[in-house]
């Protein structure tokens, strides 16, 4: 059987996991390496100036994962390389609770586990539900078990991440599934400012996911908003491949002894 390590933000056991190992247990072996707590939006972070803490974690008496005191990124690194006893097949991510889009993707956690396994060498994706309440995770999960074997029998690409978004709408009104960009859809923050009981200020981040004004049709946000399933194909390289030739041509007038 295919050996899958099961991962997510959300925490160990949050109800979109245990929905997806409910689900890809069918016809897979699933490991499942998680954060202890929730550890959504930290981006690809890894633990390294405190020690990772592991502990076995039970669900109904029974053992359920690894809960570990660290973020997605880490939760990889280390299933892959210490805590699977066969070597993981695949790694999946999620299903998040709240779409990943546009900008957003750079500070996923959930993103950022599937793109860890594909540095890792292991074919991965990130799933995630286009809702924050009232969620029913049961068709995202059948569609990722669906997306397993597809990657793994079928796709030549399946050394590349993807990140798939599900609309939160009955199954029946889903529209399709759309191949599209990353777009530019962002959170636009705000900041509420409180009091607590000692008098001391903070702040709490808030805001809501908005497509910027000229968003390409053919981006994520557009399409999820649409009723589309939407699959992006991932990569870590943040180069501007585009700006290597003109920014190397402007440095060549750059006088380096000037600078002394």
């Amino acid at each position: 059987m295919v050996n899958l390590l099961l991962t997510n933000d959300d925490g160990i056991y949050a109800r979109g996991l245990s929905v997806l190992r409910e689900e890809l247990s069918k016809d897979a072996n699933c490991l499942i390496v998680a954060p202890e707590t929730e550890q959504s939006a930290v981006g690809h972070a890894i633990t390294i100036s405190r020690p990772l803490m592991v502990r076995r974690a039970k669900k109904n008496g029974a053992f359920w994962g690894y809960a570990v005191s660290g973020t997605p990124a880490d939760c990889v690194k280390i299933g892959v390389r210490e805590l699977s006893e066969k070597p993981i097949d695949f790694v999946v991510s999620g299903v998040n609770l709240g779409a990943n889009v546009g900008i957003n993707v750079i500070y996923s956690g959930t993103v950022s586990a599937a793109t860890e396994g594909a540095i890792l060498g292991v074919p991965s994706m990130a799933i995630s539900l286009d809702t924050h309440r009232d969620a029913d995770f049961s068709f995202a999960a059948r569609f990722a078990r669906r997306m397993v074997k597809f990657m793994i029998e079928v796709n030549t690409l399946r050394n590349i991440p993807l990140n798939i978004n599900i609309p939160a709408i009955p199954e029946k009104d889903i529209k399709g599934i759309a191949v599209v960009k990353q777009g530019r859809a962002r959170l636009m923050e705000n900041y509420e400012k409180r009091v607590d009981p000692r008098d001391n200020i903070y702040y709490w981040l808030a805001g809501e996911t908005q497509l910027p004004e000229k968003e390409d049709l053919d981006s994520d946000a557009c399409s999820l908003r649409k009723g589309m399933i939407t699959i992006t194909p991932i990569y870590y390289d943040l180069t501007r491949h585009d700006a290597l030739p003109s920014l190397g041509e402007c440095l060549k007038h750059l006088d380096l002894e000037r600078l002394a």
